[in-house]
């Protein structure tokens, strides 16, 4: 009798873990969950965090500098494909999530972590490698900021906050 209790709790405990594992994947395959807004690191399991050094992805933008208001292009470059993303844009003075995303690309949504659109993540799990984004500048002045992206590669690998150059600020102060 106790072997058939023990084997009754083993396949009970084995379908607990696998639909945890499943519906962690299939939550995190439609993009990155507000847990995220503030690290933005993936909240997967067992994940590998790897240097933001040795990453094969750039965020940029063709300008320096922006007025409040602005439209702002940000590209994502990547050599290798990859399933996820979480982008943002920040103050450089506090590191708070600034302005909204207007044009997001086919297979990403927008979030709402602080504001309405003020971050993107991936919609689906295809793979992506070169992304554009239209990112708007709040009409009231905020500073210098950066955009950071969270990448990942695979459940099992990711990268967190590669940062672009820092887009200076022009006209109020």
């Amino acid at each position: 009798m106790e072997d058939g209790r023990r084997a009754h709790m083993a396949v009970v405990g084995w379908a607990c873990t696998t639909l945890c594992l499943i519906s962690c994947a299939a939550a995190f395959s439609h993009g990155a969950s507000l847990s995220a807004c503030t690290d933005m690191m993936p909240r997967h399991l067992r994940m590998q965090l790897h240097s933001p050094s040795n990453n094969y992805i750039t965020v940029h933008t063709n300008m320096s500098f922006y007025f409040p208001g602005d439209k702002v292009p940000v590209t994502v470059r990547s050599t290798r494909d990859f399933m996820g993303f979480l982008l943002q844009a920040r103050k450089v003075s506090n590191d708070e999530i600034a302005g909204t995303f207007i044009f997001i690309p086919p297979g990403s949504k927008l979030l709402t972590c602080f504001e309405d659109g003020d971050t993107v993540t991936h919609s689906d799990k295809s793979l992506k490698r070169n992304l554009s984004f239209v990112w708007k500048a709040p009409d009231q002045p905020i500073g210098d900021i950066k955009f950071f992206i969270s990448i990942v590669q695979s459940y099992f690998v990711y990268w967190a906050k590669i940062e672009s150059a820092i887009v200076a600020q022009r006209g109020q102060n």
